[in-house]
């Protein structure tokens, strides 16, 4: 049995049951199926990796390609994929030089050390400190970890690395008070996902670019979850008309294969000299491929507009839901779609009543259900979800 050998060989960080935690065996467009056969509704997205849904054929087809090709040499070489996914994604965005890793906290670890060695260039020794937001997730690399304003995920790996502070996400006023001598730059989320689904507001963002201009520091954009058409844009930065110094991409950049982005500045790019960072498997020419093709979905005509106006549709139609439970649902909360419904509680329950009749949606703690589906979801798909969780809501919150 598969879930014996699971709890044998691998080390339990996941906390993967078997009483409720399923065995997905295949997949196609928005579905996936168990190894019963049961079939399944993708609200989860592999949490936001599966941008296009399963065995999307143009991926697909861009992966096997490359793979009959060469799957890997090695950095020490020129890669015709990682060059084309390079010039893809400056030419289609403010970035003008690109670092490519494995993953979001790779990407992101790039980020830290890019900000800290460009301040060095400077003069700027004294300069190492970055202000992040509280809430936030930038990955579980010691460092991402460090810079990541959630006690929850830090606690047992102390003394973390120093150089980080946090802030208030929203408050403008906050993360002024944190500026000192040492701050080299300021990192936050667009969109916090995994701090709940929380969206930056314009004069929020506009103004901490602002703050790093006056004070000359760098302002970096994590968008690992909130890039790559999430919020309707292409990359979340977009919404605001604001422009960081360095932004990060990873989840669905690779449409399941992995890969992390780290793009900023030539100015910023001159930071890094040959030998200052480096990754083995980063830019992996299957993954560029892969990644290329799904960028160029994303970047065809109408695409991100109904990405926009599915995840205006699904909103509504979560208000009308809420207005069916009074007092049930705090708030919601999202852009495109990158959805957050807070509720007074028990999410987990509707996460488990929704996965026993056929629909995948995560939740944050006991009181966020968080949505991610597809961006090519359908308008009917997400009917069909809204009519599961209303059939949940009946069942767990009849008569509150």
């Amino acid at each position: 049995m598969l879930q014996k050998k699971e709890k044998r060989y691998i080390i339990n960080t996941y906390n993967r049951r078997p009483e409720s935690t399923l065995l997905l065996t295949r997949g196609r467009g928005t579905l996936l199926w168990d190894a019963e056969g049961k079939e399944y509704l993708d609200f989860v997205g592999g949490i936001a990796v599966n941008a296009l849904g399963h065995a999307h054929h143009p991926v697909l087809q861009a992966a096997r390609e490359q793979m009959e090709r060469v799957i890997h040499t090695s950095n020490l070489y020129y890669s015709e994929p990682q060059i084309s996914l390079a010039e893809c994604l400056v030419e289609n965005s403010v970035g003008e030089k690109v670092f490519f890793g494995n993953s979001g906290a790779e990407a992101n670890e790039a980020a830290i050390k890019l900000a800290r060695k460009y301040m060095k260039t400077k003069g700027r020794a004294d300069r190492f400190e970055i202000i992040t937001a509280l809430d936030s997730f930038h990955g579980r690399t010691m460092a991402t970890l460090a810079a990541t304003g959630q006690p929850k995920f830090q606690k047992g790996f102390e003394p973390l690395p120093p150089g980080f502070c946090y802030a208030r996400f929203n408050d403008l006023e906050s993360f002024r008070s944190q500026l000192n001598e040492c701050t080299a730059a300021i990192m936050v989320e667009p969109v916090q996902g995994e701090g709940g689904v929380h969206v930056g507001t314009t004069a929020f963002l506009a103004g901490l670019r602002h703050l790093c201009d006056e004070n000359n520091l760098l302002l970096i954009f994590d968008e690992v979850q909130s890039g790559m058409g999430r919020t309707g844009k292409l990359f979340a930065y977009e919404n605001y008309g604001v422009h960081p110094d360095i932004f990060t991409l990873a989840k669905a950049l690779g449409g399941g294969f992995p890969i992390g982005a780290m793009l900023c500045s030539e100015k910023v790019a001159a930071g890094f000299s040959p030998g200052d960072h480096a990754s083995t498997f980063g830019g992996n020419p299957v993954a560029c491929a892969a990644a290329l093709a799904v960028l160029q979905e994303i970047l065809q005509i109408g695409f991100l507009d109904d990405v926009e106006a599915k995840g205006r549709y699904f909103r509504e139609k979560l208000q009308l839901l809420s207005d069916k439970f009074p007092g049930v649902v705090l708030e919601i909360r999202g852009a495109g779609l990158i959805i957050g419904l807070e509720l007074q509680g028990k999410a987990k329950e509707i996460q488990h009543l929704c996965q026993a009749k056929g629909l995948l949606v995560n939740c944050l703690g006991d009181k966020i259900v968080r949505f991610l589906p597809p961006l090519n979801v359908s308008r009917a798909e997400l009917d069909s979800a809204l009519k599961v969780l209303e059939e949940s809501f009946k069942e767990v919150f009849a008569g509150e």
